[in-house]
Order: structure tokens, then sequence, then C-alpha cells
């Protein structure tokens, strides 16, 4: 139309008849290329598409709403409670009338999340990933001699490959019902996968990080034994284990809502009726297809999951104690002794059920029964040995000692013992009286015979014994 305008010089009405136009149309582009500063020939790289942006420049609507700050909405939406409703009436309080009806801004802000980035669907390797999380909605177990009621958690755990999925009732999240539910999903599975990717929960996570979290030392051993990596999710990041948001889905729809009009009392009648729930759900076939997770898993998963070790893991607890200056650890008000060399040093300690084991720097320096009879358990070999020599103190000891080195010595130490309450006793009869005399003994010269004369001092009780060296007194024959 240009062309013909400034190039071939005809009317508008010859230009509406050559281009099939009408000469009110050909009047208009021509009027709109001369505002908008375009003649002919038209600069070089002037497409039409460049060429139609500058006769219809973008306009910019009219301000006649408020936008709102979809960022900020879809970060409020994460907190619990939170609603589109909600932020809508936050939005109309400090917008009023420039705000936008609540259709348009449910409209809009669907609008502005289906731009952002993209999620990348995973693929998964059969037998590689273990999924493991827990329901939120929790199940009653009433008490039939009390009726008090007690809420049992769901533990759910499901397999990336073929999506089989395992589920049971425990009392608790904490670390022995954690541990033990996944020695029975291995068990129900007949084999380990390669990988755990469990939630932030405190039984698997002591320290949660976007890059390396710290696991619990019981859930590490217990990996270790089953030689299974564990790779928990990031926090605030469900995607990281969807397959496991999924499945907690699932089970809370298909077998715990089957079961809310049921009572039960005990956990072994809420796992059995869970048991025959999760087998049916296994058998159903996927949605649009004829195999089940079942059948998927028989096909895909089972053969490529790692043998079960041939021993169970036994369940151990991991502490970390501090030995006092009587180098002892107090661990469920009992006391286990430790080195002495080790007191003020911070231990880790490993509590099975019959065992306590100490470790330092990665060593055992200790191990003791958990159960033995008594509150103390002290090992010869940890004490000093002044500790030591005070403890083989004894009447029998000072005796036995006096026989080997002679009779006559034997029959002073029966006379110190004798008639003694506690002969022993530093409050009594001084063990070092024993120890001087007999050991005074031990040091002579006995080439000679040697006879040891004992004389009483003067007014000496068993009350009120008076013991010195001038009582005795040596002579060589």
């Amino acid at each position: 139309m240009l062309r013909l305008k400034y190039d071939a010089g005809l009317s508008h009405e010859k230009i509406a008849r050559a281009c099939g136009l009408s000469k009110g149309v050909v009047s208009k582009y021509v009027s709109l290329a001369q505002v908008a500063g375009i003649s002919w020939p038209l600069p070089d790289g002037t497409d039409e598409a460049a060429l139609e942006a500058r006769l219809f420049p973008a306009k910019s609507p009219p301000v006649r709403f408020s936008a709102p700050g979809y960022f900020q909405i879809h970060q409020a939406l994460k907190r619990k409670g939170v609603t589109l409703q909600l932020l809508w009436a936050e939005y109309v309080e400090v917008h009023d009338d420039k705000a936008y009806r609540y259709s348009r801004f449910c409209d809009h802000y669907r609008a502005w999340r289906e731009r952002q980035r993209r999620s990348m669907r995973q693929v998964h390797r059969a037998g590689e990933k273990l999924f493991i999380d827990y329901c939120g909605p929790t199940v009653p177990i009433i008490n039939q001699a009390t009726g008090e009621e007690r809420r049992a958690q769901v533990f759910v755990a499901v397999l990336g490959a073929s999506s089989y999925t395992y589920a049971e009732a425990t009392w608790s999240q904490a670390l022995p019902d954690w541990i033990a539910s996944h020695q029975r999903t291995f068990q129900f599975l007949g084999g380990v996968p390669e990988l755990l990717i469990p939630d932030n929960l405190k039984s698997a996570v002591t320290r949660a990080c976007r890059y390396e979290s710290q696991l619990n030392a019981t859930y590490a051993e217990m990996a270790r034994h089953y030689q299974v990596a564990v790779l928990p999710a990031r926090p605030y990041k469900p995607k990281d284990k969807a397959k496991a948001e999924a499945a907690v889905l699932l089970v809370e729809r298909w077998i715990l809502a089957r079961l809310r009009h049921h009572t039960f009392f005990t956990l072994c009648s809420l796992n059995q009726a869970i048991r025959e729930l999760l087998e049916d759900l296994n058998r159903r076939p996927f949605q649009g297809r004829e195999e089940s997770r079942r059948d998927l898993f028989q096909v895909i998963d089972r053969p490529v999951l790692r043998p079960l070790p041939e021993t169970l893991y036994e369940y151990a607890e991991w502490r970390k104690a501090k030995p006092g200056i009587d180098y002892h650890l107090d661990l469920d008000k009992r006391l286990y002794s430790v080195p002495h060399s080790l007191v003020g040093q911070v231990l880790e300690v490993r509590l099975t059920h019959a065992m306590v084991e100490v470790f330092h720097k990665g060593h055992q320096v200790a191990a003791h029964p958990r159960h033995a009879p008594g509150r103390f358990s002290t090992l010869a070999e940890h004490m000093p040995k002044r500790h030591q020599a005070h403890r083989d103190w004894s009447p029998s000891r000072f005796l036995d000692w006096a026989k080997d080195i002679g009779v006559a010595t034997l029959e002073m130490t029966q006379r110190q013992l004798q008639d003694r309450p506690h002969p022993v006793s530093m409050a009594t009869v001084p063990a070092w009286v024993c120890c001087s005399s007999v050991g005074a003994t031990a040091r002579s010269d006995w080439s000679r015979p040697v006879r040891m004369l004992w004389r009483s001092p003067p007014r000496a009780t068993a009350a009120s014994p008076r013991f010195s060296s001038r009582g005795w007194i040596s002579s060589r024959c």
C-alpha cells in the first residue's frame, strides 16, 4: 500500500481497487503511516511485525484497578489456615473501590502462578527409592478398661518406580517406633532399596539443612546395617517427596476414610484392618490402566531389591555423656564406670537392650551389662591404682599377707583385728597400722629366726585403741 502510494503515485481509489480494500481503509493506513513518520522505501530490516508495532503501538490500559502483589499472596498461602478468600478481603481493605472482585482476583492469581517456574517430572529407577512419611490424621484407640482415648500415628512408605505402598499404625513417631516401622517395611517388601527419602522429623534428622542434613545416630546406624543410603527431603520442599505425599493422600482416602466408622480397642486390631485394606489398595488397577501396584512391583521393583541382611538390626540408642570426678556415667539412674583418665571428656554411649557401650573418638573404652544387679557397675581396670589398692583392703587380705610371712606375723595381725566391729575401717583400726607392721616385717632380714612380741599399751580398749610404733618389740635370736 505504501509502495503504491509513494512509488507508483496512485490515488487512494486506485490503491483500494488494487488491494481489494475500501477507500476509507486505505486512507486510515496512510494517515497512520504519516503520524508514525513512515514513508517509502522502508528502512532495511523492517519486517511486517516491526511495521505493525509502529503503526499500532501497544496502549497501556487505564489504571482502573490496583494489581495485587501476587508473589506475596503465593508466599502467604504456604502458611496453614491462610486462604485466597482471606487474602482478598485484606486486599479490598487496602484498595477499596480499586480492588478486583473475588472471582477476578482468583483468576489473575492463577494466571500468574501458571507462568512461574515449571515442575520437572521425576523419573524413578526400579528398586532405587523408598519414600517415607506419616499421615496427618490419626486414628483413635479406646482403652476398654478405662475408656481413655489414645491417638495412633499412621506410617506410610512407597516405592518410587511401582508405587507399591506399605502402611501401618504405631503409637508415636518416636525413634523406637520409627526404626521398627522401617524394619517391618523391609520385611513386607522382601528386600531393601538403594535410597531412603524421609521427611525431616526428629527421629530421622537431628539438624535439617538444605544441602547436608545431619542424621539421627540410631537411624544412620540402622541404614549402615541394611546398607542403604538416606537422603532426607529439603526443608519446606514437599516436591522432593511428591511420591510420599501422593501415597499419604491415597492411604487417607482409601484406608483411613473407610475405617472412620470403626471403633478399635487395640493397636493390633487397627493394624489388622489396615493390612486388609492395604492389600486391596495394592491390587486395585491404576486409573485407565489394567495393571496394579502389586503387578508393577513383582515385575519392576522386586527383582532388583537388595537382599535382607542375615541378622536383624538390634535397636540401639546413642547418647552423649560426661563422667564425673568418680569416673562414672549417669544413665537412666544407673552409674557405669569408664577409665578414670577420661573424666571431663564428652563420650558417646550406645545403649542396647542388654549392653551399655562407651566410645571415645570412635574407639570402645568400656562395656557393661545394662541390667546388672545394683545401681553401680564398676570395673577395677577403670580405677586409679590408689583406688584399686584401697578397694583390696580387707581382713582376709591382711591375714593371707601375714601368713605368707610367718606364724608370728599372722598371730600379731590376728590380735590387731580381733574384737573390732569394722577391722579395716579408718574410724576403728586404721588399715595403715596393719600395712606398716606387716610391711616392716616383710622388709626385715629373715635369714635368722624372728620372734614378734606384742605389748599391749596400758588402758587400751576396743573402744579407744592406742597403737604406736613403740608397741612393737622385735628381737632376733
